[in-house]
């Protein structure tokens, strides 16, 4: 039956090219460099003084710091300004490298910008409020100062892992890490030995 059966070449598919087109990603307004979260400074901030910080830490808050582009006024009330610019003499060259290039950067901006607002993103009275007592909490539970660097750090890595709301989540997380500061005090021994980062903690116990 062969003889009789006329193969035609199979045709072509045609092949799928890949598009040139550009992909642009939406920009939100917390991403421009003008409008400045004051809760994210003062985490970096805090990131940058907590003693026996890692390099890589160190580095991420300076190249997160680096984006943004703050007002006179929120270098003073923050004072990363004076954080920043101590760093400029750290011990690694990465590191002084990276915050001299903060610094230079910002004080350049604020030279020709200073009759020019920043947009300022703060915290309301009520959230604030209830962060402290997290704070209280926590320290309670580690027997150290409320205003010790490490609670500071620890409760701002809450909170922005939290997506920045005091929620549901940020409650249970609190409570958690309470709950382990009480029990098990090998975790206080850790984080002065920087054995454990502070955000690989507050990650394994968020709720």
């Amino acid at each position: 039956m062969d003889k009789f059966v006329v193969r035609l070449p199979k045709a072509e598919t045609p092949k799928k090219t890949k598009s040139k087109e550009k992909v642009y990603k939406q920009t939100t307004i917390e991403s421009l460099r003008r409008v400045v979260v004051i809760e994210d400074i003062m985490r970096y901030k805090s990131i940058l003084e907590l003693p026996d910080q890692t390099k890589d830490n160190m580095l991420d808050a300076l190249a997160e710091l680096k984006k943004k582009m703050p007002s006179r006024e929120v270098l003073k009330s923050t004072k990363i300004g004076h954080t920043v610019n101590k760093m400029r003499k750290h011990s690694d060259p990465e590191v002084g490298s990276l915050a001299a290039q903060v610094y230079t950067e910002w004080r350049t901006f604020i030279e020709e910008n200073s009759n020019k607002a920043s947009i300022e993103v703060r915290c309301d009275k009520q959230s604030e409020g209830l962060r402290n007592n997290a704070r209280r909490l926590m320290a309670d539970a580690l027997k150290v100062k409320m205003d010790c660097g490490l609670i500071d750090n620890i409760e701002r890595e809450v909170f922005h892992q939290s997506s920045r709301l005091v929620s549901g989540s940020y409650r249970r997380t609190v409570r958690a890490l309470v709950f382990a500061f009480k029990h098990k005090p090998d975790i206080k021994t850790q984080l002065t030995d920087n054995t454990v980062s502070v955000s690989h903690l507050v990650s394994n116990y968020k709720k």
